[in-house]
């Protein structure tokens, strides 16, 4: 397969950083974008940058771009999403042959007191990104979704072909509106367009309001953790390497029309439009209180835990029925528990000099 331009946003978000970078590494040309928000640590955010050899980025105006020292075939810009024209000339001047969108704003329990912030960024931004792919002729296009879709469905494993009226925070129906937005475009303008619904992901140059990096903080600063649903909660965690080697294999084969799809009896993860939806994660939910054993182990220290109720959008568990990406390109999410939490405990005491 040829080396193609591909445009990467949130690129200095945790997902964007690691795809960015092994996509340069096997020759294909990235630019890279991101608003560089502060809704965590933006410290971070540099420090993935930098390792994709954008140096400089603390300084760097909106609109402006900057080139890797690191990798030739890379530049990032820094524009935010929901500005219409930055998003307008940058796919004029580019020339993208695919785009993976996966700036957003995150985090479901900030969306009960931010919901601006997800309507803008979300819904708005997504909109321009479509918008560029229809003005520009870009044809094939890869989003993040998430498995927070799926709501109050109890229904377990989550399969792409359960239905998802039921969300139950902004965050969430934000991205239950992508899929929308995004199977018209597919239907109206033939944008091969395929979206991914993650389950938790973790790993090295993760993002500090997850569990991984609380709990870490927590328990090395002989804080508290807290342990919400009194410990009763399970996650499919998957680590960043599955992650990134699943969407890869979406972009070098961008969605087609199901020629089986019946609109009597509608499969929601295809389409007679070049539309396709996908679980990606690890199809094996491990309990939270397992997880902070393995942490606690790996970290040489025990936790301090402050048991709590459920929270407010929250759900009890998370378990993806990843068959779809398995079928269709031998996906095989093979990181352990084990293997995944001690890389990402070695990058924390290395990045935090701990």
């Amino acid at each position: 397969m040829k080396n193609r331009k591909i445009l990467v946003t949130g690129s200095a978000g945790f997902i964007g950083f690691h795809l960015s970078k092994k996509l340069l590494e096997r020759g294909d040309e990235v630019v890279g974008l991101d608003n560089i928000n502060d809704y965590y640590d933006i410290n971070l955010k540099h420090g993935r940058l930098n390792e994709l050899g954008i140096e400089g980025s603390q300084n760097i105006n909106f609109g402006d771009s900057i080139n890797s020292t690191t990798y030739p075939k890379h530049r990032f810009y820094k524009i935010d999403l929901a500005n219409k024209e930055s998003i307008d000339k940058l796919f004029r001047d580019e020339g993208f042959d695919a785009v993976c969108n996966l700036a957003a704003q995150a985090g479901v329990r900030y969306s009960l007191e931010n919901p601006d912030a997800y309507i803008h960024s979300n819904i708005v931004g997504f909109l321009n990104i479509l918008e560029g792919c229809r003005n520009y002729n870009v044809n094939n296009l890869c989003f993040a979704s998430s498995s927070s879709v799926y709501g109050l469905n109890e229904s377990q494993p989550f399969k792409t072909t359960d239905k998802t009226e039921h969300q139950i925070s902004l965050y969430a129906a934000t991205k239950k509106s992508n899929e929308m937005m995004a199977h018209t475009y597919a239907h109206l303008y033939g944008i091969q367009t395929t979206g991914l619904r993650f389950f938790t992901v973790y790993g090295p140059w993760g993002r500090p309001d997850m569990a991984p990096m609380l709990f870490s903080d927590a328990i090395l600063n002989n804080r508290a953790i807290k342990v919400f649903n009194n410990g009763n909660m399970s996650r499919d965690f998957t680590y960043i390497d599955d992650i990134v080697d699943g969407i890869i294999k979406v972009i070098d084969n961008p969605a087609h029309s199901n020629p089986k799809w019946d609109a009597k009896e509608p499969d929601i993860s295809s389409s007679s439009a070049p539309y396709k939806l996908y679980n990606i994660g690890n199809n094996k939910p491990t309990s939270l209180m397992k997880f902070i054993e393995i942490l606690e182990e790996k970290l040489g220290k025990k936790a301090k835990k402050e048991f709590l109720p459920m929270q407010d959008g929250d759900v009890v568990s998370t378990y993806a029925d990843v068959s779809g990406l398995i079928d269709d390109f031998n996906y095989k999410p093979d990181t352990s528990l084990e293997s995944g939490i001690s890389e990402f405990v070695k990058w924390y005491r290395e990045f935090y000099k701990i």
